[in-house]
């Protein structure tokens, strides 16, 4: 019988309608599920706890952990690398310049040590479920069981692909298309792993090769870049005469284990195809705006009834920051100061977990009886009364990801009190600095 540990002496958010807060509350984990939440005096009356291992929550807040649907983990080593972008500069210069000369250079070692980087910060800033979509052409096999590898020493869940384009050549493409068969039968043997098909972009990737990608599947999802840029809307229309989501449909690539990233510039009639085939996308404010891709219309899928969550597509590991930026992002673009208030949230706290619970069996997202013991600690204490109504503007405008003081990911306490438990952080930061300047040296 595995030990229980019970955190205790905060306010949980629990991110449960039925009850979403509980003031001197709670959270009772055995293994790597919760038995239990509810107010102190309740679970002192039904749980020795002191037997147990206690987390103080030194009187902040105890909440689920955090997740993020779209994520590049083999980014790491690009942050401060000097690369020349020209002045005005579209995608297709960005990905040519930068990431796609990156990703031809890294291999299986080079993309560990960025997993493992990008894990220790997911776990300081209270990330423990991810979505993310690799690309690492300089060895594409095995590299996807690299990423595993990380993911599985921090216990963050991971959903993960490869992704696949022509740009490299067909050889390569075919590859990647059976790396991501391969893990996607491997990632059955695990609890915290899952597999998808990952695309990269309608304009990288020919009829042969969606073909290819639907019938080595396996019934699992695709993840795929979505007219990030308007190139890749325009190239479609030019070469297949229809836009990128009929497409996708025609080959069969929709669907609710689906995830559609970005989605800048779809049309009307690609967001009802979207909310028929119950397909999710995911907005990515911070990104879309440092590549200057523009604005999707997430408020308007929404209203579709297309479910969209947050990502960061690697531009933070801090979904905090993401969430400030969804917020000011839709109130900006739209002139409307109450723009996004309800949506953003929702992108969050709901529809991620929407998003995470389709490829895991054990619920996330949540505390309560039966979901994932994936939860955090936040050193967040109320100036303002703290009730339901206004939970999310304290969240907002009261919350930092480094304000995470500890993290337990599928049971494991990962990070008490800000010390991490069986992790050498200067190990881990040491060997992506290492690795890193292998890499430029081959972009210089």
């Amino acid at each position: 019988m595995n030990k229980i540990t019970v955190f205790m002496n905060g306010t949980v958010v629990t991110q449960d309608a039925a009850r979403p807060l509980i003031e001197d509350g709670a959270v009772v984990v055995q293994g790597d599920e919760i038995i239990a939440c509810g107010t102190t005096e309740a679970i002192q009356t039904q749980y020795d706890l002191a037997a147990a291992y206690r987390v103080d929550a030194k009187g902040g807040l105890i909440m689920p952990g955090f997740m993020n649907t779209h994520n590049h983990i083999y980014s790491a080593m690009a942050r401060g690398m000097h690369v020349f972008i020209p002045p005005k500069a579209d995608l297709l210069t960005i990905l040519k310049q930068l990431w796609w000369k990156m990703d031809a250079s890294l291999t299986n070692e080079l993309t560990y040590q960025s997993a493992r980087m990008v894990y220790l910060e997911c776990i300081k800033n209270g990330v423990t479920s991810m979505i993310d979509h690799h690309a690492s052409y300089g060895e594409i096999q095995d590299s996807l069981s690299a990423i595993a590898a990380a993911a599985q020493e921090f216990q963050v869940k991971s959903c993960l692909c490869y992704e696949v384009s022509d740009r490299m050549g067909i050889s390569a493409a075919h590859e990647a298309v059976l790396e991501n068969e391969r893990f996607i039968n491997e990632a059955k043997q695990s609890d915290i792993l899952e597999g998808m098909m990952g695309l990269h972009a309608s304009f990288t990737l020919s009829d042969a090769t969606l073909e290819f990608a639907a019938a080595h599947a396996n019934g699992a999802g695709f993840h795929v870049h979505v007219a990030e840029g308007s190139i890749d809307e325009t190239d479609c229309m030019e070469i297949y005469h229809m836009p990128i989501i009929k497409r996708f449909q025609h080959w069969g690539l929709l669907g609710k284990k689906s995830l559609m990233a970005h989605c800048i510039h779809i049309n009307t009639e690609e967001m009802k195809i979207l909310a028929q085939t119950h397909t999710p996308t995911v907005f990515n404010p911070e990104s879309n705006m440092n590549n200057a891709a523009g604005y999707p219309p997430v408020l308007s899928m929404m209203q579709q009834g297309i479910t969209v969550g947050l990502g960061t597509d690697a531009y933070t590991q801090d979904m905090m920051e993401s969430f400030k930026a969804a917020v000011l992002l839709n109130k900006h673009a739209l002139q409307d100061t109450t723009a996004g208030y309800t949506e953003v949230p929702q992108m969050l706290f709901v529809n991620n977990r929407d998003i995470m619970n389709r490829h895991f069996a054990r619920p996330t997202g949540i505390i309560k009886a039966h979901a994932a013991a994936d939860i955090i600690v936040v050193d967040y204490h109320a100036p303002t009364p703290l009730q339901k109504e206004n939970l999310y503007d304290h969240i907002l405008f009261g919350i930092q990801g480094h304000d995470v003081i500890s993290t337990m990911a599928n049971g494991k306490l990962v990070m008490e009190n800000r010390e991490l438990h069986g992790i050498d952080e200067e190990k881990i930061i040491a060997d992506c600095r290492k690795g890193s300047e292998t890499l430029w040296r081959t972009l210089a």
